[in-house]
């Protein structure tokens, strides 16, 4: 592995997205083999960025919460398919009449039905009303009351879900009989050796906290803090050396130098696809997001909150692992995360595929907007993009994009083609994450709808016509 050639592909993503600054770690053969920041941790204190810098994760913070869950699940305290609503004293979950009930499993794979929003006056509110000001944060029964109602019945389809997770952590302080996060503190964290990390701003990582920032006109601003609500789906803070001890537990098995968290087959269940539109395409594990990269497997989850973005992604079968945290918003870590494991495991270096021939004739099938099915809750972040998805062909190319006036997803995606034994299956590649789109058609041979998985962890079906309800 080249470091120098690592540290020039560090520099210049700092330079090209502007970051205040950039903690990176990357782990092979089960030794952290890489370690460095770069940039400022905090403008006003003149603090450097280093490998103990504490950041906060997002939603990276959603794998320990899931792991945490498995350990009550090893105990035989409940089983995957069971509902949740049996073992929930804080709060219910409230299905639509004549849906099934939420599973642990269904909240695992935000599967569950639950979307972005408590309710639409979240809208309003900052964050989408997961944040407030410090030592304002109310408790999940008192966040949630009367109750969490789900969008849609469960097992309908994929939505990101904060408050699934939320949920899972309630969970587990509701199973166990401790408070969450001091549950977490001592049987994961402390477990591993992280002790500069925590679901709190508290002293085992408040004085190395790196100040979030976001770029104006003006310059990098500082962004105020704000506590996470849904502590579970997003709370936690952390460094790199702390994270690499993280990492390294989950190439080996579940375990570190300093102890285990789970055991192995229960960890390799996690890491295997739950949820997936099709073999080929990108996957949901048991908290973990699966990814694909030229063939290579890819296990972890990205993050991100108000002047921060995290990324944590490992190549299993490798032996690799890659951390990259900054104190900016930014959507370019997840691609330079898998360029580090390129780099790491030597796929840089290797003869690119060879290209796979287009089929025109075939594209005037594809073309129109595709709708998503009819719940706005579970369909939000869509909402954002235009509610749809048009396929138009621009310039002599096949192009996918959203509906809303701004930004490269109005401009378009080129779709390329992706198996030359099937002209229905493409790849899109923005800021780095590759998305696989796969076009099905219906019994008469029409096309009728449209799935999509990106690398980075999202997956929907839009559909061509009337799409269905989806209670």
């Amino acid at each position: 592995m080249d470091t120098q050639r690592i540290d020039r592909l560090l520099i210049e993503a700092c330079n090209e997205y502007s970051l205040a600054g950039l903690a990176a770690a990357i782990i092979s053969d089960r030794r952290l083999v890489y370690t460095k920041g770069f940039g400022i941790a905090d403008a006003a204190r003149n603090l450097p960025i280093t490998a103990s810098t504490i950041f906060r994760i997002g939603s990276i913070s959603k794998t320990f919460t899931a792991i945490g869950l498995m350990q009550l699940y090893e105990q035989g305290k409940f089983k995957l398919d069971d509902p949740v609503n049996r073992y929930l004293k804080a709060y219910r979950i409230e299905p639509p009449t004549s849906a099934p009930p939420v599973t642990f499993r269904h909240l695992l794979t935000h599967t569950s039905g639950i979307g972005e929003l408590r309710k639409l006056t979240d809208l309003l509110r900052p964050t989408l009303g997961l944040g407030c000001k410090p030592g304002k944060a109310p408790a999940l029964n008192e966040y949630y009351r009367p109750a969490l109602r789900t969008g849609t019945a469960a097992g309908v389809k994929w939505a990101y879900a904060n408050h699934g997770f939320a949920t899972l952590g309630q969970l587990v302080e509701d199973i166990s009989g401790q408070p969450f996060a001091s549950y977490m503190t001592e049987n994961v964290f402390h477990a591993l050796g992280m002790e500069h990390t925590s679901h709190l701003r508290d002293e085992r990582v408040r004085e190395a906290l790196a100040q979030g920032y976001r770029m104006t006109r003006r310059g990098l601003k500082p962004i105020r803090y704000a506590e996470i609500i849904v502590a579970p789906a997003g709370s936690v803070f952390s460094s790199i050396d702390d994270m690499a001890k993280y990492v390294l537990a989950l190439l080996s098995a579940g375990a570190n130098e300093h102890g285990r968290v789970l055991r192995a087959e229960t960890l390799a269940m996690m890491m295997t696809p739950q949820y997936e539109i099709d073999p080929r395409m990108a996957a949901q594990g048991l908290g973990f997001m699966l990814g694909k990269d030229e063939g290579l497997k890819l296990v972890g989850h990205d993050g991100g909150l108000p002047g921060f973005s995290s990324a944590m992604w490992l190549a299993p079968e490798r032996s690799v692992g890659v951390l990259l945290f900054a104190n900016s918003s930014t959507l370019a870590l997840h691609g330079m995360a898998s360029e580090l494991i390129r780099e790491a495991t030597n796929a840089a270096e290797a003869a690119p595929p060879p290209p796979i021939l287009e089929r025109p004739a075939l594209w005037n099938e594809l073309l129109g907007t595709y709708r998503p099915m009819r719940c706005f809750n579970s369909n939000l972040r869509l909402w954002f993009l235009g509610g749809a998805l048009r396929v138009f062909i621009m310039k002599g190319h096949l192009m996918i994009g959203g509906r809303h006036p701004f930004g490269p997803v109005r401009r378009g995606l080129r779709l390329l083609a992706a198996d030359p034994a099937d002209s229905l299956y493409f790849k899109a590649r923005l800021s780095g994450t590759e998305a696989t789109v796969l076009f099905r058609r219906d019994a008469a041979g029409k096309i009728v709808s449209m799935s999509v998985a990106a690398s980075a962890g999202a997956f929907f079906t839009v559909y061509k016509g009337k799409p269905p309800r989806g209670a």
